[in-house]
């Protein structure tokens, strides 16, 4: 059996935020050092694997449907061993195992270094359950499997500190816990030498990042350094740390994107206090107005949950007030479900459905308004873009992002291929894509270079 396992090969599928693809990347890695083999071909594989995410309900049955169609695979090819990787491990072990009976396999975030041994147990007939969270782990000495590419995503810190009264998170993915700074510049450094152009650094709340004497924005400042050709990005913020040291080092460095994730989740203050956010509007939108003063065109997106417990008109008004005063470029909208474990999920569930829906289609029909305008503004102004590769809908035409994440669409050009800086002139825009024409094609500048250029 031992030497089957040396030729395993495994199939991954990731669901949820990005985290969780940086935690695909970390087993693929552990996994990939003891000498399995990753397909992309369910049907190929030894052992498969959900990675998934327990934040909302939706997600939660989106797997258990998915689960359904690999029981059938399952039950074609017995020894394969099906696992569930992530926060629905940990939340639903015993439904998983006991009840539902296809899964061999539960393993929550922090215990990700014992899949070898429990994925050999499995194989040899035995369930293999680990769910333990920790306070120490950070994967930090594990070297991701990622295939070559353009962007990349880096866990800064796991966990979260902050029980916001409708989030599962700390009790799925444990208390906080940072990365040291240098594996982190380490990781970038390696990443620089491969050819990557982009690096998101993650977190549940990236601002309370600590290494010693190092916060957040010291360590965005020296994996900007690493390599000035690369946008450095971050994602999530939470509203009660931002610091102004932040905002001037996201200013002072060409290569820190001019864009930031800020959740606001309700307008309201009275509802802010019942999802202990532990910050009012008036805080927020201070923050907004203070990062738009120290960052020269700096864009928003944000988090929104409709429906919370006790939400009335005046609270839904409250919400589409402060969209209309900040005007994101993008926003995450979802209807409040509640999470077993959370102090909401105590709370009465008492919007009713139909109101959630009517009110959800109002945020997101405002937020595709304010979008649209938004992106009317660009007509006729250049925007530094960079490559992804072709268009979705053509191969005549290609595809890149702008500095404020923001997709950019043009024509196809010989002299221009993936992971090259574009300038494009915009001229056309809807609310969710700008598009144009190449104006030039950058040199391999650094950005403070680039901006000078253009």
């Amino acid at each position: 059996m031992p030497v089957l396992l040396q030729k395993s090969k495994v199939y991954i599928e990731t669901y949820g935020c990005q985290m969780n693809v940086a935690d695909s990347e970390v087993v693929m890695g552990i996994l990939n050092s003891q000498g399995y083999a990753m397909t992309q071909e369910v049907r190929e594989a030894d052992v498969v694997l959900l990675n998934t995410c327990s934040i909302r309900d939706n997600a939660e049955q989106r797997i258990y449907g998915r689960l359904g169609n690999f029981k059938a695979l399952k039950d074609k090819k017995p020894e394969m061993i099906l696992g569930i990787l992530g926060c629905m491990a940990e939340r639903l072990r015993k439904d998983l195992i006991e009840e539902k009976k296809v899964v061999d396999l539960v393993v929550g975030p922090d215990e990700y270094r014992r899949l070898p041994e429990l994925i050999d147990a499995a194989f040899g007939g035995e369930k293999g359950i680990g769910v333990k969270l920790s306070r120490s782990e950070t994967y930090e000495d594990i070297l991701p499997f990622r295939e070559d590419g353009l962007h990349a995503w880096l866990s800064v810190m796991r966990g979260c500190d902050k029980f916001c009264s409708f989030c599962v998170v700390p009790f799925t993915r444990g208390r906080e816990r940072s990365r040291s700074l240098e594996s982190i510049v380490n990781e970038v450094t390696l990443l620089s030498s491969r050819g990557f152009h982009e690096v998101t650094l993650l977190g549940q709340n990236v601002n309370s990042y600590l290494d010693e004497k190092n916060d957040f924005a010291d360590l965005l400042n020296a994996v900007a350094s690493v390599d000035r050709k690369m946008r450095i990005r971050f994602s999530t913020s939470h509203p009660q740390d931002l610091s102004d040291k932040l905002l001037y080092t996201i200013a002072e460095n060409d290569n820190l994107c001019n864009y930031i994730h800020l959740p606001v989740q309700s307008g309201s203050n009275r509802i802010l206090e019942l999802m202990n956010r532990t910050y009012s509007i008036e805080h927020y939108l201070g923050l907004i107005e203070k990062a738009r003063e120290i960052i020269p065109n700096v864009s928003f997106t944000t988090d929104i949950i409709s429906g919370f417990p006790t939400e009335t008109h005046e609270d839904h008004l409250a919400t589409l007030a402060v969209m209309q005063k900040v005007k994101y470029d993008g926003a995450y909208m979802f209807k409040y479900s509640p999470r077993e474990g959370t102090k909401a999920f105590k709370m009465e569930d008492d919007v009713k459905e139909e109101t959630k829906s009517k009110r959800l289609q109002e945020i997101i029909a405002l937020q595709q308004q304010i979008s649209f305008d938004l992106n009317q503004i660009l007509l006729e102004k250049k925007e530094i873009v960079l490559v992804e590769g072709a268009s979705k809908k053509s191969e005549n035409f290609l595809s890149g992002r702008t500095d404020a994440n923001k997709v950019v669409i043009f024509p196809r050009q010989e002299n221009i291929g993936e992971g090259d800086y574009v300038e494009v002139l915009i001229n056309r825009a809807t609310s969710a894509t700008l598009f144009g024409a190449v104006v030039s094609v950058l040199d391999n500048k650094d950005f403070s270079e680039i901006s000078l250029a253009v």
